[in-house]
This record gives C-alpha cells, structure tokens and sequence, in this order.
C-alpha cells in the first residue's frame, strides 16, 4: 500500500494531518503494524513526535510536535483542555433532542480488552456534548465535543444512550451497518505553542 499522507500544515512547531479510516495513529503488533500514521509523518519530518492518538477506525485531524518541547507544551494543553476537539458522526436510530451532555465514568472492561464500559463504580469521569446535525429515516448525524479524553470515549458514550455509531464493528451490532466507522476528528482549536497566536484547523468528514 503506498504511504501516503495527507498534509494539512507544518511549521517549526507543529505538524497537522488528516488520518484516514483503517490506519493505526502510531506502531501495533506484527507486520500489520508497522504501517501506522507516526511512520508516514516521521519520513518527512524526523522531529515529529505523537502527542495524541486516534483510533484506527476513526478517521480525521492528527497533531503532531517538533520535538520533545513542543510536545510537553502540546501534551500539557491536552491535559489542561485548552485543545478544543470537534467530532462528526453518524449513529444508529432518531436522536430525540437537539442536543445534550453524556456524563457516564468509563473504565477497561479488562476480560474483554480493548473494550472500555461504563463503570459507575470505578470509571474515571468523562463527559461528551453532542449537537444534532441532521436526521434521516433511521440515522443521525451528530457533531460530538469531548470535554474528556478517554479512550473509545465518544463510541461508549454514544452505545450508552442506545444511538452506536455506524459501521462501528466493536460496540455496534454483529453486522455493522456502513463499511467503516462513520465517526471523523472534524476540528482542532489550540494556542500555539511558540507564540499563542489562535489555530484552527478543519477538515469535512469522507461520509
């Protein structure tokens, strides 16, 4: 498969691409794993460094750093939620409101790894807000907002309410319903890390 990458802007500090649906964020098991989204940048920019990650089946924005100052800098505003993150998706049934917030603690759900569940007990606090952008017969398009980052966050949170995401092959029914997960990173929002000038970054979702 040719590495390709789909550039969306680099400067001395940071590094912005759009992910596509089936690649692996950064390395994974076997010869499968070695084709992964860190690689490809890496063979343009050596300096690159991860400093978030998307699942594979999710397409869309990745950031990456120049070098491991700008990476604390950017992983300490992830921590801080002054990246602000903006997801499309498509998920099964008529959501009734416009919008809304899950609040729903998540925790491994360990005997069936690399599921997460909701765990009222023991998860961590996690929190999305969702906004409807559009209904059809038996779908939903939804733009999510993660207010936390755990992960599978927005793929539990969504199964939670009874409304899966499509084609989503780990949480949705046996037979997905679209050949891959119909959930896209639509926009980031942060403060430079060198000089704090406003960044913006969009990219329209493949479906």
């Amino acid at each position: 498969m040719p590495r390709m990458l789909k550039l969306l802007h680099a400067d001395d500090a940071l590094i912005v691409v759009d992910k596509p649906s089936g690649l692996l964020a950064v390395p994974g098991r076997g010869e499968a794993g070695r084709d992964h989204l860190a690689g490809r940048v890496q063979a343009h920019y050596p300096d690159a460094l991860v400093v978030h990650r998307l699942d594979m089946s999710t397409s869309g924005l990745m950031l990456f750093a120049r070098g491991p100052a700008v990476q604390r800098a950017l992983s300490q505003a992830f921590a801080a939620r002054q990246v602000h993150k903006r997801y499309v998706a498509v998920v099964q049934g008529l959501v009734q409101a416009d919008a809304g917030q899950i609040d729903a603690p998540l925790a491994a759900d360990w005997p069936q790894r690399p599921r997460q569940r909701v765990d009222e007990e023991h998860g961590k606090p996690s929190t999305t807000l969702w906004r409807v952008l559009a209904r059809d017969a038996d779908r939903t398009r939804l733009e999510l907002e993660p207010l936390t980052g755990r992960s599978h966050q927005l793929r539990v949170h969504l199964l939670h309410i009874g409304h899966p995401i499509c084609g989503d092959a780990l949480y949705g029914p046996e037979l997905p319903l679209a050949d891959r997960l119909l959930l896209h990173a639509s926009a980031l929002a942060f403060a430079h890390p060198l000089h704090g000038a406003a960044c913006r970054f969009e990219s329209a979702p493949p479906f």
